[in-house]
């Protein structure tokens, strides 16, 4: 089960994490508007996918809740290299587990450690060591 906690929109900065349609998204673009004669101030919120790189949206006024995930992120090390996939071992738990061979890193062999964000079922890859 992944955990996640709760925080208002005005709480929120750009380069954080947020839950959007159940998806862990990374905070791009926050638009805060002014509160109105008859309401309150509301918040834009830019997103894009941290693991399927889809871009969402959200409008939510500042003073309401919104769930944001506890990432965990660690390093691990290649097991094997299958095509698209990449079989990765987290050095803490030695959990193995598959994920998405990334397109901007090169030279994965095994042996080779990396680092990596999981949340849930989702993982990917975020850099060479």
């Amino acid at each position: 089960m992944a955990e996640i906690t709760f925080k208002k929109v005005s709480q929120l900065k750009e380069g954080s994490f947020l839950l959007i349609d159940d998806a862990v998204c990374r905070i791009k673009i926050i638009e805060k508007s002014k509160p109105g004669r008859h309401g309150a101030a509301k918040a834009r919120i830019s997103a894009i996918g941290v693991f399927d790189n889809q871009k969402r949206n959200l409008l939510r006024p500042t003073s309401a809740e919104v769930e944001v995930p506890i990432v965990q992120r660690d390093n691990a090390q290649v097991v094997a290299v299958q095509g698209s996939t990449v079989q990765v071992m987290d050095l803490k738990t030695y959990d193995i587990f598959s994920v998405k061979k990334p397109a901007d890193i090169d030279n994965l062999s095994s042996g080779v450690e990396v680092e990596f964000m999981k949340y849930g079922d989702n993982a990917s890859i975020t850099k060479k060591r």
